[in-house]
């Protein structure tokens, strides 16, 4: 959350919502690709993409240095998407459910 701007809880769920609505409204992946591409910065995008790629990397138990050494992702990195895919809310888990 950007620091100058006031945290208003309600709001801000709100506006995820939209968020995730908006992508629910999209039927093709390549018009999601389309979608995040024209909402993030490369920088941005790749950090999503990379924490995917960590995200099935670790669902097939490959240890931190090696995932590492598949993606470039840092190590600190790959344990934070480690703590949240065990004790997060579930999304991550979800997704990988979800998907073949």
């Amino acid at each position: 959350m950007k620091p100058n701007r006031p945290a208003k809880g309600r709001l801000i769920r709100e506006a995820e919502l939209d968020l995730c609505n908006a992508l629910l409204a999209l039927d093709e992946a390549v018009d999601i690709r389309d979608f995040l591409h024209d909402l993030c910065t490369p920088a941005e995008l790749q950090a999503l993409v990379d924490r995917w790629q960590v995200v099935r990397l670790l669902d097939e138990g490959h240890a931190y240095r090696r995932i590492h050494d598949l993606t470039g992702v840092s190590v600190t990195t790959i344990g934070r998407v480690a703590r949240y895919l065990g004790t997060g809310r579930g999304g991550y888990r979800k997704a990988l459910e979800l998907l073949p």
